[in-house]
């Protein structure tokens, strides 16, 4: 008997009992949608994470106030007072290489207050060069200029979140609002960049002149935080060395001395987070991989059910002359197309559950073929691997003994 006619005659015993067929799959369709989608959402996090912390800005390295010692809590060097200041900027701006702009900043958290509309918001105080460094574009009106920031003036950027919240029906441009009750006039309104890779909605914030930020809001004059962005990417290492180095020296720390000062860089953040919903799908993936092998034990179950009810057909068949690989091949083809076919439908669910979950905008799923492959593959394997048994079982009867049986 030729493998051809052994394939034929395993399709045409799986569409006989077509219901049958399709239950006994229905645990690896159920199993190859659960990995594809669970790997899916892994990756659509990766995804997502990266694609909101480029949003974040362009080549961003960031300077906060306090070292890091490696148990935790905060390092200070002698001579340090282990702050930010607007003098640590400057030498900054003055002596780094490869640098497109520098921004301080300056928060602080406010109510703000539009005729009867109120809204609590972060408030940071920057520099012109701010719109650069977190690369933002202006959905109307204009971002505040160096003379608004030398001259301390009240202007204020709003954020899409908080000018939908104060001016539900009105364009709040040159609008006065009041900012713990100090009166702003509204420059501009930010493009809306949505969440960051965190959740934290980029959107709700304003954004005023750091030193207006320091004379009326706050009343210090230190920083939360640098932003430095680079002119290419290639550069940011040698930068955050740079940079390092800057701030050491303006600090005064010795050599024995920790940095009190902690410096990262966009591309750290992103990786570390894109780690994370790389984990995300390794570990859905396995806890949806179980479902595959639950279904390759269904196969089984039936399989041996099969053999039972055919025990009469497998004896004739070796009575006229099929020998026991024949038998072997044929049910082992059985297991194989019953699990493949059940894959190509679990590939199909996982694409219409991936695009209702996108359409919604539930969370992002995206499927790589890489892994449909693999999912196949892992099927089959499934399908041949629990389908070996009943099949040994098959061609080890005896064709007296199978012949007899009722």
């Amino acid at each position: 008997m030729t493998i051809a006619s052994t394939i034929k005659i395993s399709i045409k015993n799986i569409l006989k009992n077509k219901m049958r067929s399709f239950l006994t799959a229905l645990g690896i369709i159920i199993g190859v949608g659960s990995v594809i989608v669970m790997v899916g959402i892994g990756t659509g996090t990766s995804v997502r994470i990266e694609n909101e912390m480029r949003s974040m800005g362009t080549n961003l390295i960031m300077i906060f106030a306090g070292g890091q010692r490696s148990g935790g809590g905060v390092s200070q060097g002698a001579a340090s007072s282990n702050r930010l200041s607007l003098a640590d900027m400057q030498k900054i701006s003055k002596e780094g290489s490869w640098i497109q702009a520098v921004s301080p900043q300056v928060n602080t958290q406010a109510q703000i207050i539009y005729a009867s509309y109120n809204w609590r918001t972060q408030v940071s105080g920057v520099s012109e060069e701010y719109q650069i460094v977190r690369n933002y574009t202006m959905q109307s009106g204009s971002f505040f200029t160096e003379a608004d920031v030398k001259g301390s003036r009240t202007v204020a950027v709003l954020g899409q979140t908080v000018a939908d919240e104060l001016f539900p029906y009105t364009d709040p441009l040159n609008k006065q609002i009041r900012v713990n009750n100090v009166p702003f006039k509204v420059a501009g309104v930010l493009a809306s960049k949505g969440s960051s890779g965190f959740g934290q909605d980029q959107d709700d914030l304003i954004l005023v002149p750091y030193t207006t930020a320091m004379n009326k809001l706050t009343g210090s004059q230190s920083l939360r935080s640098i932003l430095v962005s680079t002119t290419t990417e290639d550069m940011i290492e040698a930068q955050q060395t740079e940079i390092t180095s800057i701030l050491r020296s303006q600090h005064r720390l010795k050599e024995s001395d920790a940095d009190d000062f902690t410096i990262g860089t966009q591309t750290e953040i992103t990786e570390r987070a894109s780690s994370i919903g790389d984990t995300m799908a390794l570990l859905l993936g396995s806890i949806a991989a179980v479902s595959l092998l639950v279904g390759g034990i269904g196969i089984m179950n039936i399989m041996l059910v099969s053999v039972k009810e055919r025990t009469k057909e497998i004896g004739l068949r070796m009575a006229v002359g099929a020998k026991g690989r024949n038998i072997m091949l044929q049910f082992l083809i059985e297991a194989f197309v019953l699990s493949m076919l059940g894959g190509l439908l679990g590939t199909i669910v996982s694409f219409m559950l991936a695009a209702v979950l996108n359409g919604f905008n539930i969370i992002t799923v995206v499927i790589e073929w890489g892994i449909v492959a693999l999912a196949f593959v892992f099927s089959g394997s499934v399908g041949i691997f629990f389908g070996l048994y009943p099949a040994k079982k098959a061609s080890e009867l005896d064709p007296i003994e199978a012949l007899r049986y009722e």
